[in-house]
């Protein structure tokens, strides 16, 4: 289901995932799977901003995973933290010349409809790291 990919430039590698997966599995999960996948992919987007010197991508996915946990006993934290990786998604399309969505968007739909959110979010992440290594033409 997971393809490893090298992350250009740091000896880590991330994971294609099916984004159809991501969305069954935390569905099917009541959503057990979907944290450690927000871990993961929090994780892989802070490697691959390492290897390009940027902090833009984050650096501590656990704290990410903690907003969206505990965090929304709060709510505000887990709102944060998913705008956050939407962000941290966009600067990953910058720097790969990709276009993508906006946070703010991406944010509303996680809240309201979080399937298409987490499909699209595993889809452009997936893009991103096809054309870091190559494999996809910029947009």
């Amino acid at each position: 289901m997971a393809e490893p990919i090298q992350i250009q430039g740091s000896g880590t590698e991330a994971k294609l995932r099916n984004p159809l997966g991501v969305v069954g599995l935390t569905l099917i999960t009541i959503g057990i799977y979907g944290v450690f996948w927000y871990y993961f992919v929090n994780k892989e987007m802070a490697k691959f901003g390492a290897a390009r010197s940027t902090g833009d991508l984050g650096d501590s996915p656990g704290t990410s995973v903690l907003a969206i946990t505990l965090g929304a006993l709060v709510i505000v934290p887990a709102f944060v933290s998913i705008y956050q990786s939407w962000q941290r998604l966009s600067a990953g399309e910058r720097l790969t010349a990709l276009s993508g969505m906006e946070a703010g968007l991406g944010l509303l739909l996680w809240i309201f409809i979080s399937p298409v959110a987490l499909y699209l979010f595993q889809s452009n992440w997936n893009k991103v790291l096809q054309a870091q290594a190559g494999g996809v033409e910029a947009q």
